[in-house]
C-alpha cells in the first residue's frame, strides 16, 4: 500500500510504501502518542479515513524526508492525501474475493477490482509475496 500526497501545485505525486509492520518503534510510539490511539487501533483508523490519524502518519513520511517538518505544519486538503493499493495488493484481494464470494456479487466485485488493478501502481520492485498491510 502507498500513502500518495499531491498538494495543489504539485505536478507528480509524492508516494510512500506504507507498511505498518516496517515503521520503526519509535514512529509508531509517535504514531501512538499523537493520536490517543494503539498502534493496531492506528492502522484501523487511518484505513478507515480518520483525518487526525492520517495526518500523523503524513506527518511521518515527510519527516523521513525532512527531518525538521514540525506537526504543526502539516495541513492538506482531504484530496491531496490517499491510500492506494498496488496492483500486486489488489490482486491478491482478487484471489481472497474469488474464494468467499460467489454469483452476482462476485461478478460486481471482480469487475471493480479488475479496473483498480488496471490502473493501479506496479510495485513488482518489491520483493516477496505482496501482503496486505495490517498490523498484527
Amino acid at each position: 500500500m502507498f500513502l500518495v500526497y499531491q498538494p495543489e501545485g504539485q505536478d507528480e505525486p509524492t508516494r510512500w510504501r506504507y507498511n505498518p509492520k516496517k515503521l520503526m518503534s519509535v514512529e509508531r510510539e509517535d504514531l501512538e502518542r499523537r493520536t490517543g490511539r494503539n498502534f493496531s487501533q492506528f492502522t484501523t483508523d487511518v484505513m478507515q479515513g480518520n483525518s487526525l490519524c492520517r495526518r500523523a502518519l503524513l506527518f511521518t513520511f515527510l519527516r523521513r524526508d525532512h527531518p525538521k517538518t514540525r506537526f504543526e505544519d502539516v495541513d492538506f486538503a482531504w484530496d491531496e492525501l490517499t491510500l492506494e493499493y498496488s496492483r500486486q495488493e489488489l490482486e491478491l484481494i482478487r484471489e481472497q474475493v474469488i474464494e468467499a464470494k460467489h454469483g452476482d456479487e462476485l461478478a460486481t466485485i471482480l469487475t471493480s477490482l479488475d479496473k483498480e488493478i488496471e490502473d493501479a501502481f506496479d510495485d513488482s520492485g518489491e520483493e516477496g509475496k505482496a501482503g496486505l498491510p495490517i498490523a498484527g
